[in-house]
């Protein structure tokens, strides 16, 4: 008959990663301590390096699925371009804006719609 895999509370992990990370006793003797494999320990601090909200989601909590994340990346890299785009576009409308009031043009006329006002026909 096999063994049954043991299971880590969240809490424990992040304890020993903690202790990983402090540096004050060797791995292979905090693996010791511990009752795990030194590799395990590794393990654990990659993934807390990872993503700090998503390690170590314990039962009932699921991990953040890779396709949303890369999803959510691409969403935000459309927003940046368009904010840049509609950014760069009033830019422009702002330029022109000052040119007209240096020039004195107004930016509209009004003779087109007086124009339409008279029954004349504008071309």
């Amino acid at each position: 008959m096999g063994l049954s895999r043991r299971k880590f509370t969240r809490e424990f992990k992040l304890e020993a990663v903690r202790r990983l990370e402090m540096g004050v006793v060797p791995v292979a003797e905090l693996a010791r301590a511990l009752e795990v494999n030194p590799n395990v320990l590794h393990r654990w601090r990659r993934e807390q390096q990872q993503g700090p909200g998503n390690s170590f989601p314990g039962n009932g909590r699921r991990r953040w699925p890779e396709g949303r994340i890369a999803e959510l990346e691409r969403k935000v890299g459309r927003q940046a371009l368009e904010i840049d785009f509609l950014r760069d576009c009033l830019q422009r409308v702002e330029e022109q804006r000052r040119l007209q009031a240096l020039n004195g043009k107004p930016l509209f006329t009004k003779r087109s719609k007086e124009g339409k006002r008279q029954g004349k026909q504008v071309n």
